[in-house]
């Protein structure tokens, strides 16, 4: 009984650090501007300067509709040769109120952090109203190098048409 007692009080303090930070903390704040940078301006606009800047060398991208990219070389090759020169505009909106942020700590430093959102994507042909094509999941591993956030894994997932 004693054990169990030791064993749930550990669960329950320790379960707080474990938690999402709330969108007031520094930490949430400095990732949705990361994600920010990386579609507003990076896939929303074709500034592949925002990957070079965002990405890290060894990064895993893991899509459920066109494969695994499992380079930073690769990924910005990707966005050039293919979402940059598609006959149509393409546009992510992250939905609002789905972001969430897990913070990554050894031994109570914070190495890295999880980002978890839904997003929304849009095309914009040439002389037609832009239209909602998807919505998905993504899942972000950000991991901290030399002070800076860099993008490490990247899960995007559950791809599907409006409304189903």
């Amino acid at each position: 009984m004693k054990f169990r007692l030791t064993l749930f009080l550990f669960l329950f303090f320790l379960s707080p650090l474990a938690a999402q930070v709330g969108e007031n903390t520094e930490l949430f704040q400095t990732l949705r501007a990361k994600d920010s940078l990386l579609f507003n301006v990076g896939f929303n606009t074709c500034d592949i300067s925002q990957f070079r800047a965002l990405v890290s060398e060894d990064m895993e991208f893991y899509h459920d509709q066109s494969g695994i990219t499992n380079s930073k070389a690769g990924f910005i090759d990707n966005t050039e040769n293919g979402l940059c020169k598609l006959d149509y505009k393409p546009r992510r909106e992250l939905v609002e109120g789905s972001l969430q942020v897990f913070p990554m700590k050894n031994n109570g430093e914070l190495y890295g952090a999880i980002q978890t959102g839904e997003h929304q994507f849009y095309a914009k042909y040439p002389d037609k109203e832009e239209v909602l094509t998807s919505v998905a999941k993504f899942t972000h591993l950000w991991l901290l190098e030399e002070g800076e956030w860099k993008l490490s894994r990247v899960l995007s997932y559950d791809h599907g048409m409006p409304g189903k």
